[in-house]
Order: C-alpha cells, then structure tokens, then sequence
C-alpha cells in the first residue's frame, strides 16, 4: 500500500480504504480461484495494482467517460483505475467466467458503482468507449481488430479516443503498422526496478461505422 501513496499521494480517505483493502481481498479469492500467480500475490501492489495505474500517468479519465477493459483476468487494470477515477464508468470482460466472478465480488466489496464485469469476448458487441484499455492480451493488430469498432466518435479528453495499452519489452514490429501510436516508459514515472521495461502505448482510433 505504501507504494501506491508514494505516487498518489493525494488519494481521498475513501480510496485509501479502498486501496488498502486489495490485498487482503485478492489473497482470499485468489485462495479459492487463482487469477494470480502465487509469486505475483506477494507483490500485488507494486506488479498488478501500480502497474494499472501507470495509465493514470498518461491519462486522467475524466466524469462520465467510459472505459472498456479487455481481458480483465482478476480486474487489472479495471479495479485500480476505477478506484481512482469514481465518476468514471468501466466496463471489464474477460472470456473465463470463474475471473469475471472474482472481479463482481472484488468490486462489490469495495463498493465500486462504477464497475460493470461481464464473461464476453472482445468484438462481439457494439457498445462504444472513450477508451479501451488492457494489459498485454495479445499483440496489438490483433487486438485492434477485437476492438476496431468499439470507440466513441465525440472525443471528451485532450488525446483523441483509442487504445491504452499496457505492455512491455521492444514493441518496434509490432507497432510498426500503427504510426501514430506512441510508447511512454513507466520507468519514468515509477522508479521500481520491475517497471524498467513496461510502458504504455496510446493508439489513437478513429470511429468506425
């Protein structure tokens, strides 16, 4: 928890609750459902919970936007972000039905109104988003085409409506056919040795009929 008021350090008594009471939750569900890895459970706070709110450092939702979560697993980066932006709505999937389950009970222990998890697999729906986020399901063309049709027209933030990606290691090829996409370093904003190689990648999408 130390390392979460270390970087947001302005967080209000509620989130701070909110946040602190991750870890005894996840180590509970976890117990019964493994949507982390026993290594990674020890390190809850710095690998799983401030790595999603490494998007906080590129964007600040803002009231009334919503954000689509692809690929949520135990509700990474969800649930940390919708601690952290209240009056922003998310909407986290995920295709396996026992991780979805973990993620309403998390979300209901924390009193997380603005959360909605559902079992569904991208690129079935329509519904459209300010911004589709998520950590490393798969490569990024492929994961364009799961979510090409999903973003919102009318843009509410200063970056245009698109992808917000959290990934790591040398991502050259694999952006090469998204020029407009730009990487920002983690490693700028925490000094953790485990960030020196993640980063986010913000893919502005246009709106598609």
């Amino acid at each position: 928890m130390d390392i979460i008021l270390k970087y947001f350090p302005n967080l209000t008594e509620e989130q701070k609750v909110q946040f602190s009471k991750l870890g005894e939750l996840y180590a509970e569900w976890n117990a019964k459902i493994n949507v982390i890895s026993r290594k990674d459970i020890e390190s809850l706070y710095e690998r799983h919970v401030l790595h999603s709110l490494g998007i906080a450092r590129v964007m600040k939702f803002v009231p009334g936007a919503k954000v689509l979560d692809v690929g949520t697993g135990g509700g990474f980066p969800g649930i940390p972000l919708a601690i952290l932006f209240p009056e922003t709505q998310f909407y986290l999937i995920d295709v396996i039905a026992k991780k979805i389950r973990v993620v309403n009970e998390v979300a209901k222990a924390l009193s997380l109104s603005n959360v909605k998890a559902e079992q569904r697999r991208a690129g079935t729906f329509d519904d459209r988003f300010d911004f589709i986020v998520s950590r490393a399901v798969t490569n990024m063309p492929d994961f364009v085409k799961w979510i090409r049709k999903n973003t919102l027209k009318k843009d509410k933030h200063e970056f245009q409506n698109g992808i917000l990606y959290l990934k790591g290691g040398d991502l050259t090829e694999e952006l090469s056919l998204f020029p407009k996409a730009i990487e920002y370093k983690l490693s700028d904003y925490f000094d953790s040795e485990f960030f020196e190689t993640k980063k986010v990648v913000y893919l502005p999408l246009k709106y598609k009929v």
